[in-house]
């Protein structure tokens, strides 16, 4: 399989942006706090919008991995509301066809490297206890769990840890 891009989503994405995320939901809808009924309904000039508050905030990075033209994977790296020095990760997803052959990795790397790029401290994510293919990937990059698991918001019954990887000492 050859390897795939890694690139910011523009906010002339959106339509593969929202074609991306449904596929998401679809495959693993107990990853995610919200649901695919949900986000379908959103209206398609939304996604779009989304990119374009992303591109001027500053404090946003939407990646997608791309493979002969075609989205396969996404996260989102967004700079914490409440702490400037960390960086966190959302919406983290791979196709199915694509796990095990580098894009999460290639994705997890490209998130890391902008919140290095930043100047954060920490990148945190939150995990689906039950997905333990990606708690090891996590682990591989670095990431320790931080204390017990919680409940997922959005998710009743569903819970998910929280890791944390140390990128630079704080001041």
């Amino acid at each position: 399989m050859a390897q795939a891009s890694i690139r910011r989503l523009r906010p002339d994405d959106g339509p593969a942006y929202r074609s991306i995320r449904l596929r998401a939901l679809e495959d693993s809808p107990e990853a995610f706090g919200s649901s695919l009924a949900e986000e379908a309904a959103r209206p398609l000039d939304s996604w779009s919008a989304r990119l374009d508050k992303a591109a001027v905030s500053g404090i946003d990075c939407p990646l997608v991995a791309e493979l002969d033209g075609e989205a396969v994977g996404l996260v989102w790296a967004k700079v914490d509301a409440d702490d400037a020095d960390t960086v966190n990760l959302y919406q983290m997803w791979v196709a199915p066809q694509c796990r095990g052959r580098g894009v999460a990795a290639a994705l997890l790397d490209a998130a890391v490297a902008w919140a290095r790029e930043r100047g954060a401290h920490t990148v945190g994510l939150g995990v689906n206890c039950a997905n333990r293919a990606a708690v090891a990937l996590y682990q591989r990059a670095g990431f320790t769990v931080l204390g017990e698991a919680y409940p997922m918001a959005g998710a009743p019954g569903r819970m998910e840890y929280a890791m944390r990887l140390r990128l630079h000492a704080a001041p």
